[in-house]
């Protein structure tokens, strides 16, 4: 065949090779598109993911500061309670002793007026106090107005005490 020929039927080939051409480079495109959308898809499926877990990790340790927030101060308030309970024992003991306090001074202001009750009380006081401190010397303290009947009681319990330490 001539040169001019093979052109000729060129032409239409050329034409087909092109279209041919085409179509694959479309159909690359095609393929090249949807493998960057599902590198798209999987990049934001994991970007997603990790923004998720971030959030989620926020938000537990947002509740969990909260409930420890809660728990300090139902400690708080649980502390408060005690110490006004406390605070309460100690006043209604507090006036409990006050009372108890006038009342043995009414009944010891009383007892003095009755000089044999007294002596036996003083007795018995003393003779208590030797026994508790036991010490070989023991400087006893009074009113003035009460020396005769406290050096009465300590005589009387001097024997008596060196019979019960022997």
């Amino acid at each position: 065949p001539s040169p001019a020929f093979v052109m000729a039927l060129s032409d239409a080939d050329v034409q087909k090779q092109i279209k041919h051409m085409m179509a694959f480079i479309e159909q690359e495109a095609n393929e090249k598109a949807e493998e960057i959308d599902a590198k798209a898809e999987e990049e934001f499926n994991i970007e997603k993911g990790r923004l998720v877990q971030t959030q989620r990790l926020k938000i537990m340790e947002y509740y969990e500061k909260k409930e420890k927030q809660i728990e300090q101060q139902k400690k708080i308030q649980m502390s408060n309670l005690m110490n006004q309970a406390r605070l309460k024992v100690l006043r209604a003991r507090d006036d409990l002793i006050t009372d108890l306090l006038n009342e043995a001074k009414q009944r010891l202001s009383k007892v003095v007026k009755d000089t044999t009750r007294y002596q036996v009380l003083l007795d018995g006081l003393v003779l208590q106090g030797l026994y508790q401190l036991l010490e070989p010397r023991m400087i006893v303290r009074c009113r003035k107005q009460d020396f005769p009947l406290v050096k009465a009681a300590v005589q009387k319990a001097i024997p008596m005490y060196k019979i019960a330490t022997k």
